[in-house]
């Protein structure tokens, strides 16, 4: 896909993290670039504010969804369900409601992109939320792709970055956290949020890849 001047990309979580590196990135192409978030008065677990939000953009060429959700870590045993609930609402139902939609007002040819996560196919016990979802929503693209063509969909799933996702870590955790991945993944390096945004731009990029979930991972799911 070429960037032109009326091309609009439209990313939902785009404030912090991933979403806001994709964002900066979008901008230097030709083109409009909207982010919306929860910060700026769009809830994606209100699925007729989402509604809202693209009738009045109308017609749209790329929807990134980038949102995140806070997933209750730990056992089955003690999973307190309502958090859980929570959690799915905003990141699986909440790209869905996204997907569902933004897909009338995608010219054809456009994209919808979800993340994911390593975590969907990586076994660590105590994130049983966190891989359902993300395993969730990597289970649906491939559906969507073929109910949505010509409209590609497709999944990055990064693994560990550096973002604002852990700004409530004690710094020397966080710092030892991060130095530990980059002793031990392949790649001998710890993900960015810029490392991350270049995935999107791939899959938005290239008119051949639809259905595909692309790593981004460092190698943490070989190592």
């Amino acid at each position: 896909m070429k960037f032109g001047e009326g091309t609009i990309s439209v990313v939902i979580g785009g404030s912090s993290g991933i979403g806001r590196a994709l964002a900066l990135s979008l901008e230097t192409r030709p083109g409009r670039v909207i982010v919306a978030s929860r910060s700026s008065g769009l809830d994606v677990g209100d699925i007729a504010s989402v509604e809202r939000f693209f009738t009045d953009i109308g017609l749209v060429d790329h929807v990134i969804f980038t949102a995140g959700s806070s997933a209750p870590g730990g056992p089955l045993v003690n999973l307190d369900f309502d958090t859980a609930k929570t959690a799915f609402d905003v990141k699986f139902w909440g790209a869905l409601a996204v997907a569902k939609a933004a897909a009338p007002h995608i010219k054809p040819g456009g994209t919808i992109t979800f993340t994911s996560g390593f975590l969907a196919r990586k076994t660590v016990p105590g994130t049983l939320i966190k891989t359902a979802m993300n395993a969730a929503i990597e289970a649906v693209a491939k559906i969507l792709a073929v109910e949505l063509a010509p409209v590609r969909v497709n999944v990055i799933s990064p693994g560990l970055t550096d973002t604002e996702a852990y700004q409530g870590m004690e710094p020397v955790a966080r710092k030892s956290m991060l130095d530990q991945a980059a002793a031990t993944l392949p790649a001998r390096r710890f993900g960015r949020a810029e490392d991350i945004a270049q995935g999107f731009l791939f899959v938005i990029e290239n008119p051949f890849v639809t259905g595909a979930t692309i790593d981004i991972d460092g190698g943490a799911l070989v190592r």
